[in-house]
C-alpha cells in the first residue's frame, strides 16, 4: 500500500466516531475562520487613526473581545472533541493487535521477538495517535485559516494576490523530499524502538542468568546500542525537520517581501487602511503555513507506524476451517505417514526445508498411556505440538476418533486436550486463578483444592502466607520449579480433558516430588489417552506403550520390557542414564 492508501486506512477508524469528527471540525472552522477578521480589525484601527470616530473606540475593544472568545469557545470544541476521536481510535487500534496477536500460529511467535510485538502496542500505537489527532487538529485548523486568509487577500486584492500561486509548486517540491526522509526514518526509530523492548525485555526476564554468569556488562553494552541507534535516528528526524522547517519560511519570506516591494507600487489604488489590512492578513500567513509544514513529520511518523500495525493486522490468523465442535472426545489418535519442516529450518548447502518428522505412523487407542522417548532433537516435542494443531502444514495425516485435526473446531479440539509443559507459564496472579485459569474459570473452590490435593500440590499452597490467595509473582517467581511444575499439573487435572499431554512434566521435580507426581498420574491418566514425552526413562516404565524416536523417524516400539529384550536404542538409552 502506498503511504495516501495506508492513511485513509488509518482514517477509516474515525468513521465510528464521525458526529465528535464533526464537532471538532465545526470547532476549528469558528477557531480559524476569525483569522481574517483580527486583519479587518487592524485596518479599522489604522481608519480610525486616520480619521477618528468615537464609537470606533468602544466598538474595537469590543470587537476584539468578541473575536478571542468565538476563537475560545471553537478552540475547546475542536480540540475536545477531535481528542474524544482519536482516544477511541487508539484504543480500537490497541485492542485490535491484541486481539490479532492472540489469534495469531506458534509459527509467527517463533519468527518474531516479543520486544517488537509489544513495541507495536506500546510506541507505534502512540505514533498512529499524532497522525490521527495531532496532524488532524493542525491541518484542519490551520488549513481552515489559509484557506481564509487567502479567500481574504484574492477579495481585497487578486491581481497583488497572485505572487501566492509562485510559491506554491516551491513549497511542494520542499514538503515532498522531506516527506520521504520523514517516513525512512520513522521506520528507522520503530525498529530500533523494537530492539529496546526486546533487550530490556530479555535482560530482566533473564535476570537470573544474567547474575549468575556475570553478564550484567555485555547487557549493558547491548541496550546502549539499541539506545543509541534510536538516537541517531531520532537526531536525523529532528535535523531533517530542523532544516525543512527554515527553508519553507523563507520561501514564504521572500514572497512577503515581493509582495510588500510589489505593493507598495498599489498604494494609490488601495488607501493606507486597506494597505495595512492586506498586509496584516499576509502576515498572518507564515504561522498556519510554518505549522502545516512541520505537522508533515508527524503524518511521515504516523503512517510508518500504521504500516508496521497493518501488515501485522493483514497477517493470516490460524486456520479454523473444523465444523465439528460439540461433544467430548474418546481420544483414539491415529498418525498416518506424517511428515513435518519448520519454515525456517534449512539445510544450508541446498535450501531445502529439513524434516523434522518423517513418515511416523503410529496408533494411540482411547486411554492408552503413550510414552515418547529419544535422544534430543529427535522431534518428540513438535510431534506433540501438531496434536493441537500449534503448527500446520504438515504431510500426511493425524486422525482423532477418525476425523482429520481439521474437521475440528480450533477451540473445541483444544478444550480436548490438557497440557503440561517443560517450561511452565503462570501468570502474575493468585495461585487460585492460575490453577483455574482461562476457560477454568468458572471452576469452584472445592473443584480447585481437589485438583491441588491430586496433584500433590495441596501440602506446600496451604503453607503459604495466603494459601490458594498468595500471588506467584511474574511466571511464578515466587515458587519453587517443582512447586510451579505441580500448578501446572493441576491445571491440566481440573481441565478434565479426555487428552492428556505431558511434555517433560516432571522434568523440575525434586525425587520425593517425583514419586508424589507419579502416585497422582496413575489416577489421572486412567480413561484419557495420555501422550508422555520423558527423559527420566524411570517415569514411564508402565506406559503401555514406549515409542523411541530417532532423526525424526520411529525406530522402535513396545513395553518397556520387551524394548530391553530387544537391546535397541531404549535399552542404551536406559542403561545410560541408570549407570
Amino acid at each position: 500500500m502506498n503511504s495516501w492508501s495506508v492513511y485513509l486506512r488509518l482514517l477509516s477508524y474515525v468513521k465510528p466516531y464521525w458526529f465528535y469528527f464533526l464537532l471538532s471540525i465545526l470547532g476549528f472552522m469558528l477557531y480559524s475562520g476569525t483569522q481574517p477578521a483580527l486583519a479587518w480589525v487592524t485596518g479599522w484601527l489604522t481608519e480610525s487613526i486616520y480619521n477618528p470616530d468615537e464609537l470606533a473606540k468602544y466598538l474595537i475593544p469590543l470587537t476584539l473581545i468578541a473575536i478571542y472568545f468565538v476563537r475560545g469557545i471553537g478552540s475547546f470544541i475542536g480540540t475536545y472533541f477531535l481528542a474524544k476521536v482519536s482516544e477511541n481510535v487508539v484504543h480500537t487500534l490497541r485492542c485490535e493487535i491484541f486481539e490479532r496477536q492472540m489469534e495469531l500460529p506458534k509459527s509467527f511467535y517463533d519468527n518474531n521477538n516479543s520486544g517488537h510485538q509489544i513495541s507495536l502496542i506500546i510506541y507505534n500505537v502512540t505514533r498512529v495517535t499524532g497522525a490521527a489527532t495531532d496532524a488532524i487538529k493542525v491541518i484542519i485548523r490551520e488549513g481552515i485559516a489559509v484557506l481564509a486568509l487567502f479567500s481574504y487577500l484574492f477579495y481585497l486584492n487578486w491581481r497583488l494576490s497572485l505572487i501566492f500561486i509562485v510559491i506554491i509548486p516551491l513549497l511542494g517540491l520542499v514538503v515532498s523530499y522531506a516527506s520521504k526522509k520523514f517516513k525512512q526514518l520513522s521506520k528507522n526509530i520503530q525498529d530500533a524502538m523494537g530492539n529496546i523492548t526486546h533487550v530490556t525485555s530479555e535482560a530482566i526476564h533473564g535476570y537470573q542468568e544474567v547474575k549468575s554468569y556475570a553478564g550484567e556488562e555485555y547487557e549493558k553494552r547491548r541496550f546502549i546500542k539499541a539506545s543509541y541507534d534510536n538516537f541517531k535516528h531520532n537526531i536525523k528526524l529532528i535535523r531533517v525537520a530542523a532544516i525543512n522547517t527554515p527553508v519553507l519560511q523563507m520561501i514564504v519570506a521572500f514572497a512577503l517581501a515581493a509582495l510588500l516591494s510589489i505593493g507598495l507600487s498599489f498604494l494609490d489604488q488601495m488607501s493606507a487602511a486597506d494597505f495595512v489590512t492586506y498586509m496584516t492578513a499576509a502576515g498572518l500567513l507564515p504561522k498556519p503555513i510554518r505549522q502545516l509544514s512541520e505537522v508533515n513529520r508527524t503524518i511521515q511518523t504516523g503512517i510508518a507506524a500504521s504500516e508496521s500495525i497493518f501488515e501485522l493486522l493483514d497477517t493470516d490468523a490460524e486456520k479454523n476451517t473444523g465444523h465439528i465442535k460439540d461433544g467430548r472426545v474418546e481420544g483414539r489418535l491415529e498418525i498416518k505417514h506424517l511428515s513435518f519442516a519448520y519454515a525456517n529450518l534449512q539445510v544450508p548447502e541446498n535450501n531445502i526445508e529439513k524434516l523434522v518428522l518423517q513418515d511416523i505412523n503410529l496408533t494411540i487407542e482411547s486411554g492408552q498411556t503413550i510414552a515418547l522417548v529419544g535422544r534430543s532433537g529427535s522431534g518428540k516435542s513438535t510431534l506433540s505440538q501438531l496434536v493441537p494443531r500449534f503448527y500446520n502444514g504438515f504431510n500426511g495425516d493425524i486422525l482423532l476418533d477418525d476425523h482429520k485435526l481439521g474437521e475440528y473446531e480450533l477451540n473445541f479440539l483444544r478444550s480436548q486436550i490438557a497440557l503440561v509443559s517443560q517450561n511452565v507459564t503462570l501468570f502474575n496472579d493468585t495461585i487460585a486463578n492460575n490453577i483455574a485459569y482461562g476457560a477454568l474459570v468458572s471452576s469452584s473452590r472445592e473443584q480447585i483444592i481437589e485438583a491441588a490435593r491430586s496433584a500433590y500440590a495441596y501440602e506446600f499452597i496451604q503453607s503459604l502466607p495466603q494459601g490458594f490467595d498468595t500471588i506467584v509473582g511474574e511466571n511464578g517467581a515466587l515458587l519453587s520449579g517443582g512447586q510451579k511444575q505441580r500448578i501446572a499439573i493441576a491445571r491440566a487435572i481440573l481441565k478434565d480433558a479426555p487428552i492428556l499431554i505431558m511434555d517433560e512434566a516432571t522434568s523440575a521435580l525434586d525425587t520425593e516430588s517425583e514419586r508424589a507426581i507419579q502416585l497422582a498420574l496413575e489416577t489421572v491418566v486412567k480413561g484419557r489417552t495420555t501422550l508422555i514425552i520423558a527423559h527420566r526413562l524411570s517415569t514411564i516404565e508402565n506406559a503401555d506403550k514406549i515409542v523411541v524416536l530417532d532423526q525424526g523417524r520411529v525406530v522402535e516400539q513396545g513395553t518397556h520390557t520387551g524394548l530391553l529384550e530387544e537391546n535397541g536404542l531404549y535399552s542404551q538409552l536406559y542403561e545410560n542414564q541408570f549407570k
